[in-house]
């Protein structure tokens, strides 16, 4: 009996010794146990569709927050950028002598104004979307990209109010639009690309890392200048052109709404495709990077 039991003993060792060793802790869980998310364009874009009646009520919630108590109501989407084109005319126009060519300061600086009005407001705001709607998001489930979505949706309203008062300038100088005014759409396309996907950025940034949201002023302020706004994209180097325009699409967008509206020129082909495929690499890193850390910012927050 002994004997036999020593036996099993020495067989259960040995096949314990021939078998191979699970992973140590320190290793991770088992690969079956980790979790990998896939995502689809169709089912991401199907997602988006079904909560557009979140994005729309989010929009109007915003809308109302801002304009529902202020004596002027929507008039404040243009005095902003109103009373930075007569700080740019006195200045740049009048102190520095910027050359617009055919067309009139006032107008040069508005419609760049029109579109870093519309870019800031959505960096500002949607870098925030997410940081003050967690009562929201942690009760609701959405796609969390809503959030953003809906600051962007706010600031093209403001954005058609400024187009409303672009009209009303190009009245007052006696001047219409260009014949070439529809290069236009494609330019929005670049320009919507590129600030949806710093938004996303910022506002997951935000949740992650508080100190962010303390250098928002600092961009806003300093990206006015450094962007193409109160002075032509050629002001830049030539052989710098290409390498600004893909950090920054937006020099690209400003250039092209102003060849299309004031001059009748086409956009630079070359520049815009940049801009183009910089916008992109912008929409889907940011939209990646989003969705990445989404799923901590319970925890976090």
């Amino acid at each position: 009996m002994g004997g036999q039991r020593a036996q099993l003993v020495d067989e259960r060792d040995s096949q314990t010794s021939a078998a191979p060793r699970r992973p140590a802790a320190a290793d991770g869980p088992p690969p079956e146990l980790i979790f990998k998310r896939r995502l689809r364009p169709a089912q991401v874009a199907r997602e988006l569709w079904g909560a557009r009646e979140l994005v729309r009520a989010l929009a109007e919630r915003d809308l109302r927050a801002r304009y529902k108590q202020a004596v002027l109501g929507f008039a404040w989407a243009v005095l902003t950028p109103l009373a930075l084109c007569a700080i740019f005319t006195l200045v740049f126009h009048r102190a520095v002598k910027i050359d617009t060519g055919t067309a009139e300061y006032p107008l040069f600086a508005y419609v760049g104004l029109i579109v870093w009005q519309f870019f800031s407001n959505t960096m500002n705001q949607g870098a925030l979307s997410l940081a003050n709607n967690l009562s929201l998001l942690n009760k609701v489930y959405c796609p969390r990209e809503v959030f953003p979505l809906a600051t962007m949706l706010v600031a093209g309203v403001d954005m058609l109010i400024g187009i409303g008062v672009l009209g009303l300038l190009f009245l007052l100088f006696w001047t219409a639009p260009a014949a070439t005014f529809l290069w236009v759409l494609p330019l929005l396309l670049i320009q919507f690309a590129f600030t949806y996907g710093v938004a996303l950025i910022l506002s997951v940034a935000v949740v992650y890392l508080r100190d962010v949201r303390h250098l928002l002023p600092i961009i806003t302020q300093m990206g006015v200048f450094a962007t193409p706004v109160a002075y032509p994209l050629a002001q830049i180097p030539q052989r710098l052109q290409e390498i600004y325009v893909g950090f920054n699409p937006l020099g690209a967008v400003i250039e092209g709404y102003r060849g299309a509206l004031l001059y009748g020129d086409a956009p630079d082909l070359a520049l815009t495709s940049i801009a183009a495929v910089s916008s992109l690499v912008f929409l889907v890193g940011g939209y990646l990077l989003f969705k990445k850390l989404e799923t901590g910012i319970a925890d976090v927050a």
